[in-house]
C-alpha cells in the first residue's frame, strides 16, 4: 500500500507537469502546415511515481529533448545515411538533441558498506544527438551519445538535494562512496518502427499495432531489442508518436501535432525484448576493477500509458514494469515516466 508521503510525491508530481501544461501515432507523412515545427520536451522517470517509492535499481531519469523538422540538413548527413540500408532523408525527416541524466543504487541505501550481492551505485550523464525519418512505410531513429559514467556524472549530488529539497522525508542516500569510476560514455543506436503495420477504425476510434527492433552499441549499453506498442485514439485525433523515453526504454520521438478541435488524446501499451551483451551498470567499470554483478542476458520492459494533447502542448504517463536484471536481484523495477511537450 502507498504510503501518505508517496501518495503526496505522486500528486506533487503531477500537479506541477498539469500547471505547466495549462499556463497518434507516428510522423506524419508529409511536413505539418502548421507553423509551430519544433518540441521541447521534459521527461522524468522515476520509482516515486511508479507506485513502489523503494529507491533501488532504476532509481531515476531525466532527459531533456529538442525535436526539429525545419532543420537544414547537412552534407554529412548524408553521406551517414547512404551507408544505411533503406535510410534516406527527406523532408519528413528531423534532428534532435537531448541532455540527461540517470541514477541507480542497489536496494539499501541508507546503509555506507556495498552489498557484495546487489547491484553497484553508479550514474550517468550524457547528451545525446540524432536524426529521425519516415521512409516509405517505416521510421528510423539513429542516435548517438557521448558522456561520464561515475562521480562525474553527477549523481551523489542530484540524489541528495532532491531527497533534502523535494522529498524532505525521503532518507540520506550513504553509500555513493561506491559508486563506478569516472569513464567516458560513448552509444550508438538505432532503432526501426512499423507506424502503420496494422491499423483499424472501429467505432470512432482507431486501434493500431507499431512494431519495433533496433541495435545499441556502445561500452554503457550493447544490445539488441525488438517489441510492439498497440495504441487506442479517436479516429480524428490529433497526430501523435509515442512520448520519449530514457534509454533503454521503448523508443518515441515525443511528436504530436495541435488538435484543431482544441485537444485530443491517446492511450497505449507495449513490451520491449532486449538481448544484452553488455550493461556498465551491472558489468561495472569497461578499464578499472570495480564491483559487479551477473546480468541477465534476456530483460523486458512492458508498459502502459496515457498521452493527452491539449492546444500546443502533451502530457503523458507511462507506468513501466521491468524484470530482474542480475541474479539475485530481490525485486523487479517498478518506475513512471512523466513526459511534458511543448510546440513551439
Amino acid at each position: 500500500m502507498l504510503s501518505q508521503n508517496k501518495i503526496r510525491d505522486l500528486l506533487s508530481w503531477t500537479s506541477l507537469a498539469l500547471a505547466f501544461a495549462f499556463t497518434s501515432n507516428a510522423l506524419g507523412e508529409e511536413k505539418p502546415s502548421q507553423e509551430d515545427d519544433r518540441i521541447f520536451t521534459v521527461v522524468v522517470e522515476n520509482d516515486s511515481i511508479g507506485f513502489r517509492g523503494t529507491d533501488q535499481h532504476y532509481t531515476s531519469g531525466v532527459r531533456l529533448g529538442y525535436l526539429d523538422r525545419g532543420f537544414e540538413i547537412p552534407e554529412i548527413a548524408y553521406e551517414i545515411a547512404s551507408y544505411i540500408p533503406t535510410f534516406s532523408l527527406n523532408k519528413r525527416s528531423a534532428v534532435f538533441y537531448s541532455l540527461g541524466q540517470n541514477l541507480y543504487s542497489p536496494s539499501t541505501i541508507t546503509e555506507r558498506p556495498q552489498d557484495p550481492e546487489d547491484r553497484p551505485w553508479a550514474a550517468h550523464l550524457y547528451g545525446s544527438m540524432g536524426l529521425v525519418t519516415l521512409t516509405d512505410d517505416h521510421l528510423d531513429t539513429l542516435e548517438i551519445s557521448l558522456g561520464m559514467v561515475g562521480p562525474a556524472a553527477l549523481g551523489e549530488q542530484a540524489q541528495k538535494f532532491v531527497h533534502k529539497y523535494v522529498t524532505p522525508d525521503s532518507p540520506t542516500p550513504k553509500g555513493w562512496s561506491n559508486q563506478l569510476e569516472n569513464e567516458p560514455a560513448l552509444l550508438l543506436g538505432w532503432q526501426r518502427r512499423y507506424p502503420d503495420y496494422w491499423k483499424q477504425d472501429i467505432g470512432g476510434f482507431t486501434v493500431a499495432a507499431t512494431p519495433h527492433v533496433g541495435v545499441t552499441l556502445g561500452n554503457v549499453y550493447t544490445f539488441a531489442n525488438g517489441g510492439f506498442t498497440v495504441r487506442l485514439a479517436p479516429e480524428d485525433g490529433a497526430m501523435q508518436d509515442a512520448p520519449v523515453r530514457v534509454r533503454p526504454g521503448l523508443p518515441g520521438t515525443g511528436y504530436f501535432e495541435t488538435p484543431e478541435r482544441g485537444w485530443s488524446w491517446y492511450l497505449f501499451a507495449g513490451l520491449d525484448g532486449r538481448a544484452v551483451a553488455r550493461n556498465i551498470f551491472l558489468d561495472g567499470n569497461t578499464f578499472e576493477d570495480s564491483h559487479s554483478v551477473d546480468k541477465k542476458y534476456l530483460v523486458a520492459d512492458l508498459n502502459a500509458g496515457l498521452a493527452i494533447t491539449y492546444d500546443r502542448f502533451r502530457l503523458s504517463y507511462t507506468l513501466v514494469y521491468r524484470t530482474d536484471e542480475f541474479d539475485g536481484q530481490d525485486d523487479s523495477s517498478v518506475f513512471g515516466a512523466l513526459s511534458f511537450g511543448v510546440r513551439f
